[in-house]
């Protein structure tokens, strides 16, 4: 018997290489995450004897293809090529033809002219030449062939076509066509190398990726074959990861060891430097600001040795805009040379630091006369002293009957600090309406209440949503005419202040925490307030007061329910101007300032939904009701027993809402429980 002459592809195993650039160029701020090659294969062909017939087949290939790139679908199986060598040729003779998998391998003579050999056999063996002991495994290689089935005549870039099919299956890291020649025709055999089992994995670079996304990412695969689809599937399930939260991260090389271990190397982008950059406002070139950079610096919660984050970035530019001192803020990665970290150069534009302002107002407090509710104002301004963001504003508020001038100094981040503690100190002398307690005077006189405030906070953020204040104000208060005289009684013999003098003297201490879901006027929202009195003259007031609020938004469908409940109560020796006043445009609508009660505790809850009817305008429809639990005579002097006022009562109506540039506008018509209507007219949300 003869012996039976070979035709042989050879090929490598799979070679593995790294990704290209993390970081991006100096004209882009987003990393370059570029989907690159990292394994290739390379078929190899050897002609031994063999008839007449194929080897003028191989030679007009040879002769006829030109190399072709390869286009796979998947990023593992990136390129192959396809060299013709003869026995006995020198190596710079090969000639290298790369078919194209998607496309045709076309020839001079066009595709009619390429040569066939009639296979009358194929066999799927390990390279050993002996079956697979893994028959599945057999059977998946069977499946991927799509041209080589016995009794056809095929082409070179057919039989190169199905190796490639193989290999995308993923279990495979080699795959060599052998051609034999027999009696009964030519047989073709496939002779693969399967893919080590999984039995470990390391990973190293990864700082911030967590190892249960790694441990779920490979979960199922131990002691089973690597696929080499599945891997690549993990691959850009981890740069997934990173780019969904914005961090320049990304797998850069995979390697897979003896005993099937897998080694993977991820590339971290650290911060190596943050830098600020002031821009002129009209020419756009660097200029010299008047902020000092550890101002802006310490509101970044981007630090040195952090993996860059864009969300993170994109959050600390909201924040330096909401410091009210910069008209343009971005950042701008680059690379920091060869060391595979990223620069941070924030550029910045400031406003204006400051001025004087004029203006006009509505105060919902007065309600009677011909210039009734109009505010004047007057102001100036410093948004930025000393280039620390500190805040000082002089303000002056003239109406028909209140009046307001205050001096007021803000210090967002008090220097030193690394709780991000604020501080506020206020001086301010005040003259606003009594309405609320002892309006409704039967000679339409008008009562105001003088106030001298001075007072410090510090403020906080005490967890995520949730600010605490306390501080310490001292208030002198006291009851005047229309003419600015001193009053101890009202019109009803009803005291005006507690200790029986023209003025009450009082230092509160105060405690605050607020919890907000977000800045929408329509999520939800909680504040507890409390203050005490503290006697430290005896003639000074001692009482408590707490005051609570909540407030729940739910959108239902394109409308929005909006709920909120709040309440209060005081105990101790406290002037009854301070007492809860119930009814008007902030608590029960439908009723004038304060005509509901007046007491030493109180409650009230609305409800309300609102629609978008066009542009900016919405519509509305309310209900409120509110009551002082009874509490109404135990206010010294029983103001709201003299003028009759219910203690309870409800409104309800509908109105509109135009956002305008001095905030939203609301126009209400609105029913009580006394058969009353009446507009309400408002400017802003209501408390």
């Amino acid at each position: 018997m003869a012996k039976e002459n070979e035709v042989r592809f050879i090929s490598s195993s799979i070679k593995l290489k790294p990704y290209s650039n993390l970081l991006p160029n100096q004209h882009n701020s987003l990393p370059i995450f570029s989907n690159l090659p990292f394994c290739s294969q390379t078929l190899s062909l050897n002609l031994n004897k063999t008839k007449e017939s194929i080897n003028q087949f191989f030679t007009k290939i040879q002769t006829l293809t030109k190399p072709r790139k390869l286009v796979s679908s998947s990023s593992l199986l990136c390129s192959s090529s396809l060299a013709l060598v003869q026995q006995g040729q020198e190596s710079n003779q090969n000639v290298s033809v790369e078919p194209q998998l998607k496309g045709h391998v076309q020839s001079r003579h066009g595709k009619e002219d390429e040569e066939r050999v009639l296979i009358s056999e194929v066999l799927i063996r390990n390279k050993d030449g002996e079956e697979l002991e893994r028959k599945d495994l057999e059977a998946e290689a069977a499946e991927a062939l799509k041209a080589c089935r016995p009794n056809s005549a095929l082409t070179v870039r057919e039989v190169q076509e199905d190796v490639h099919r193989i290999m995308e299956r993923g279990y495979f890291s080699s795959c060599t066509p052998v051609a034999v020649d027999t009696r009964d025709g030519i047989r073709l055999i496939f002779q693969v190398e399967t893919n080590q089992e999984f039995q470990g994995l390391i990973c190293e670079g990864a700082n911030v990726l967590p190892a249960k996304f790694l441990e779920d990412a490979f979960h199922g695969g131990h002691g089973k074959v690597v696929n080499i689809r599945r891997l690549n599937e993990v691959i850009n399930s981890i740069d997934g990861w990173y780019r969904e939260r914005g961090l320049f991260g990304l797998v850069s090389d995979l390697e897979i060891l003896s005993g099937g271990i897998i080694k993977l190397q991820v590339s971290e982008a650290e911060v190596n430097n943050i830098s600020i950059r002031f821009l002129d406002r009209k020419t756009g070139e660097p200029t010299t600001g008047k902020t000092r950079p550890e101002t802006i610096l310490r509101q970044l919660t981007t630090k040195k040795g952090q993996v860059y984050s864009m969300h993170q970035g994109k959050r600390d530019v909201e924040t330096v805009l909401a410091m009210g001192i910069m008209e343009d803020v971005s950042i701008i990665p680059q690379p920091a040379g060869d060391t595979g970290k990223v620069d941070l150069t924030m550029n910045v534009v400031e406003r204006v630091s400051g001025g004087f302002s004029a203006g006009g107002g509505i105060s919902s407090g007065i309600t009677s006369g011909p210039l009734s509710g109009l505010v004047g104002s007057f102001a100036y301004s410093h948004r930025n002293l000393f280039g620390r963001n500190q805040k000082l504003n002089v303000s002056w508020e003239r109406g028909q009957i209140d009046s307001i001038f205050r001096i007021n100094h803000t210090d967002p981040w008090i220097e030193g600090d690394d709780k991000r503690t604020s501080r506020s100190i206020m001086v301010q002398n005040s003259r606003t309406p009594g309405t609320l307690v002892h309006g409704n005077q039967p000679d339409n006189s008008n009562v105001t209440i003088g106030r001298v405030t001075a007072s410090i906070e510090f403020s906080r953020p005490l967890r995520p949503k949730w600010n605490g204040t306390a501080g310490i104000n001292f208030q002198r208060t006291g009851a005047r005419d229309e003419g600015g005289n001193p009053l101890i009684k009202d019109y009803y013999s009803s005291p005006l202040t507690a200790s029986g003098n023209p003025h009450d003297d009082m230092l509160l201490a105060k405690l605050e925490t607020v919890y907000t879901d977000s800045g929408d006027h329509g999520s939800s929202s909680f504040v507890f307030n409390m203050e005490q009195g503290l006697p430290v003259l005896p003639e000074w007031l001692c009482f408590n007061r707490i005051n609570a609020r909540v407030r729940k938004g739910v959108d239902v469908g394109p409308a929005r329910v909006l709920l909120s409940l709040s309440g209060g109560h005081v105990v101790g020796n406290f002037s009854p101007h301070e007492a809860f006043g119930i009814g008007g445009t902030n608590t029960v609508r439908g009723y004038e300032e304060g005509a509901v009660g007046s007491g030493r505790s109180y409650v009230v809850g609305s409800g309300e939904i609102s629609f978008p009817m066009f542009g900016p305008v919405e519509g509305a429809l309310f209900s409120d009701y509110g009551s002082d639990l009874g509490s109404g005579p135990l206010v010294p002097g029983d103001p709201a027993g003299a003028r009759l006022k219910p203690g309870s009562g409800y409104g309800y109506g509908f109105g509109i809402r135009v956002d305008s540039p001095l905030g939203p506008l609301r126009l209400e018509y609105a029913f009580n429980d006394k058969s009353a209507r009446r507009f309400h007219f408002g400017v802003g949300h209501r408390n």
